[in-house]
């Protein structure tokens, strides 16, 4: 809901002042990183290995298709 005002109002502005609120935003992000939630914090990492034993490959996956002979 406040998202549409806050474009709105940074359209009215120009560009200089758009370079500020810019550099405004990434301050508070830097800021309060820290006191966010760390589930929904801007820099989540992603863990390796995750999926492993999940996901099932084809022997032949990269096998010509019967379905495309006619082209090649």
């Amino acid at each position: 809901m406040v998202q549409p005002l806050i474009l709105e109002k940074l359209e009215e502005l120009p560009e200089s002042l758009r370079t500020e609120v810019l550099h405004y935003i990434e301050f508070l992000v830097e800021k309060y990183a820290k006191a966010l939630p760390q589930e929904e914090t801007f820099n989540k990492k992603r863990k390796a290995g995750l999926l492993k034993g999940k996901v099932w490959m084809s022997d032949d996956f990269d096998a010509p298709l019967e379905d495309f002979k006619d082209y090649m």
